[in-house]
């Protein structure tokens, strides 16, 4: 069977996901824990719920981003999103464009589609796995 083009990327195409979503993911950590790149729109203190939350998006947002522990990152933070929808969203209405849910479900299925198809290229994942296979 001969590959189309695309084909032949995905792997690449695979990490490219990776990288994008765990740096986006890795963005609501900063937002809430740093005032970066925009202050969470909370005032006061976070309460203990969303510093968990926060704890979350920081580690697996890196591990994700670098391809280390993947499928275990990515299934936790595919928990988290799907947590963070049925508090956060759901209980505002039950469409997603309504209840502004959508980024929540989509980072769920993201995560859930990584941690059943692993890194992909560029990871140390990956490199983990050459290495052990040469020894």
């Amino acid at each position: 069977m001969e590959l189309t083009w695309l084909q032949r990327w995905q792997p690449q195409l695979l990490a490219f996901l990776r990288i994008v979503v765990g740096l986006l993911f890795l963005e609501h950590a900063t937002q809430k824990f740093f005032a970066f790149p925009v202050p969470f729109p909370l005032p006061g203190p976070l309460p203990p719920m969303l510093i968990a939350a926060g704890a979350i998006e920081l580690v697996g947002g890196i591990l994700i981003t670098l391809g280390l522990f993947t499928r275990l990152a990515a299934f936790i933070a595919a928990g988290e999103m799907a947590v963070a929808y049925f508090i956060g969203h759901f209980p505002k209405g039950f469409w997603p464009a309504a209840n502004m849910g959508e980024a929540a479900i989509l980072y769920c299925f993201i995560f859930l589609y990584l941690a059943a198809a692993g890194a992909g290229a560029w990871s140390i994942d990956g490199a983990r796995t050459r290495s052990a296979a040469i020894r």
